[in-house]
């Protein structure tokens, strides 16, 4: 398993990064923690001409947090798991990170890595769904966000142009009600989600008043049901509202079947833990 030849330049800005794809944006790859693209190219599944380096670009470092949530796209799961200010702002970022892989992965592998990459199994699509996040994409043309919503096209399949960096992913500061889970069926190897939920939902005297459900690892790409959400705003958590948004969402979409699991299998397991992440919400 060895790689095609390639060359390699570590980019010291963003604008050098943009300047480089632009130059060949079929043959050159970005890499950061490298826990997809590298595996690919030892395949021969991926052979890029070019790989980019762009893991000293501080301006892709960092997370702020203020009104809105600022998250680098070369923030690591590992420090996503660790941010102490991150987890009381917004918990469903260490919930999530806590359930990645591996700690070397975590060490190493980046959010925006993994939402550039968009592998159906992924957990951060999900995550960002749930949030109703934006994307922030940089390119020649200059810098323009992407609702999570509209980032996922197919499997491994984004809005990103070939000649565009994904910068940082973007969040409005949940209210103090606001509440999260995150559930996942883990492959036992990999890691990876055979399904996974992201769960956001505010509360106002018991009712719900916003709610956004996030899906991953059981389709071709990442999913929020609308109208699992419009169902639920205006309601109770009863068991029966629950288990209806849960079929909701388990009905939305054609689902994947590998040897991991069936099609109805990944089907059953979403209206299950869908299900079980709502109910593991406090009502009063």
């Amino acid at each position: 398993m060895i790689p095609a030849s390639f060359e390699y330049v570590c980019a010291s800005s963003l604008p050098q990064a943009i300047r480089l794809l632009q130059d060949d944006p079929e043959g050159t790859k970005l890499v950061a923690g490298g826990h997809s693209l590298i595996p690919a190219m030892k395949l021969r599944l991926a052979s890029p001409a070019l790989l980019v380096d762009i893991r000293d670009i501080e301006e892709l470092k960092g997370i702020e947090i203020g009104d809105r949530i600022r998250i680098g796209a070369l923030v690591t799961h590992a420090e996503l798991l660790s941010s102490e200010r991150l987890r009381q702002a917004l918990p469903l970022f260490h919930d999530a990170a806590n359930t990645i892989a591996d700690p070397q992965v975590r060490n190493r592998g980046t959010i925006g890595g993994s939402l550039a990459n968009a592998d159906p199994a992924a957990d951060w699509p999900a995550v960002v769904l749930a949030l109703n996040a934006e994307l922030e994409l940089a390119g020649p043309a200059g810098r323009r966000r992407v609702a999570a919503k509209d980032f996922f096209v197919d499997i491994m399949t984004t809005a990103l142009e070939t000649d565009e960096v994904l910068v940082a992913v973007h969040i409005q500061r949940p209210k103090p009600s606001a509440q999260f889970r995150y559930r996942k069926i883990r492959h036992p190897a990999s890691g990876y989600a055979i399904i996974g939920i992201a769960v956001a939902v505010g509360l106002e005297d018991s009712v719900v008043s916003d709610a956004v459900i996030g899906v991953t690892g059981a389709t071709a790409r990442a999913f929020a049901p609308d109208a699992a959400s419009a169902f639920l705003i205006g309601k109770s958590l009863s068991s029966r509202n629950m288990e209806q948004a849960a079929s909701i969402v388990s009905e939305h979409a054609e689902y994947l079947s590998d040897r991991y699991a069936s099609a109805d299998y990944r089907k059953h397991l979403v209206k299950t833990e869908v299900a079980r992440a709502l109910s593991s919400l406090k009502t009063s």
